[in-house]
């Protein structure tokens, strides 16, 4: 009896003696890291405005990058927002795969397009905001990469507000015009972002923006016809529960607009929001809120509307639309692909002239 006790004790003291060792291993798993740096420390297009510090040193080795996901600078409220949006989209596919037939109802690929494009999305910019800081190509790779994403998600946005939004009096004038329109601003989109960001040294931020936004708000307006159609229809139809959704998102998206171009909080709040608080971070979370929406939204259209939608578009509408995404996706990776090309010739000229 007492043997048995003391091996017990024993293991109990070896136990403790490896919780001991763990705070050890971890120190030597993940070592201490670099601190941030100040502005003037990063290259001119590294910088946000209004931001002073909070930045990421460059050429680290590519462990401090990924682990600066649990680390505090300026980027980490925006790497944490869309990663957290992207668990919160594959949560939601989930949910409705149990009550939606994914696989044979043609009917509901344009619901799956929304999920697919949001969670591209999302991943594409939680890779961007967490790896764009280890170098200069890095940045342009990755943001380039984020910028892919944005666009197939604006298409994923035009073919569930044409599949399900759309009335029948719009549909007659819209048909085998829409979708095309939408896939070509999906590809000026990212085009426009790309350049923006390819002449960020020497363009001035407003301008750079300019780039940005205009492609993107010209694909909003055309993209958004039918939801505007609808929403008009408010007073005849205020029995409609998907409308007030449809306000959602459509406010949620011209908020994220307004974010997105202009540093309002950190201009009112000069050196207050180099961590927590800038106008980018409050985007992703806008955005966030305006996909939960639609999806929330054309899952409602989906089962309310089928009879309409039914009507209105052929089982091989879907599929056409499927492989426009697909050409859409191409497209714009393929942009993006001579974009960088163009960059990374700069950034070989630069360091032959050093």
């Amino acid at each position: 009896m007492a043997t048995i006790v003391m091996e017990k004790i024993g293991r109990v003291f070896i136990t403790l003696q490896q919780i001991r060792e763990v705070p050890r291993m971890l120190t030597e798993a993940a070592p201490s890291m670099p601190g941030t740096v100040r502005d003037i420390d990063v290259p001119y297009y590294f910088r946000e405005r209004y931001i002073g510090t909070g930045y990421r040193p460059l050429d680290q080795n590519w462990r401090y990058y990924f682990l600066s996901l649990f680390q505090s600078h300026n980027e980490t409220i925006n790497v944490w927002t869309h990663l957290l949006a992207f668990l919160f989209f594959l949560a939601r596919l989930g949910q409705l795969a149990k009550t939606i037939d994914f696989v044979n109802d043609p009917h509901s690929w344009p619901l799956l397009i929304l999920i697919l494009s949001s969670l591209t999305y999302s991943a594409c910019s939680v890779i961007a905001h967490l790896l764009g800081g280890k170098s200069e190509l890095c940045h342009y790779t990755f943001f380039y990469l984020d910028y892919v994403g944005v666009a197939q998600y604006q298409y994923g946005s035009a073919v569930v507000h044409f599949y399900y939004a759309v009335d029948e009096g719009l549909h007659r004038y819209m048909h085998g015009i829409f979708m095309p329109t939408a896939a070509i601003l999906s590809c000026l989109s990212c085009l426009g972002c790309c350049y923006g960001k390819y002449c960020s040294r020497s363009v001035p931020p407003l301008g750079r923006k300019a780039f940005q936004v205009m492609p993107s708000a010209l694909a909003f307006i055309w993209d958004s016809t039918p939801v505007a159609e609808r929403l008009m229809s408010w007073s005849t139809a205020s029995d409609d529960p998907a409308l007030i959704y449809h306000f959602g998102q459509v406010a949620f998206f011209i908020s994220c607009t307004l974010f997105f171009t202009f540093p309002l909080l950190e201009r009112c709040f000069p050196g207050r929001c180099d961590f927590v608080g800038q106008s980018h971070q409050v985007f992703h979370v806008l955005l966030t809120c305006c996909t939960l929406c639609q999806i929330h939204v054309y899952h409602l259209d989906y089962v309310d509307r089928r009879k309409l939608y039914s009507r209105l578009h052929r089982s091989s509408d879907a599929a056409l639309f499927v492989q426009l995404y697909v050409v859409t996706v191409v497209v714009c990776a393929l942009i993006a692909a001579f974009m960088l090309r163009r960059a990374k010739r700069g950034l070989d000229c630069k360091s032959k002239s050093k």
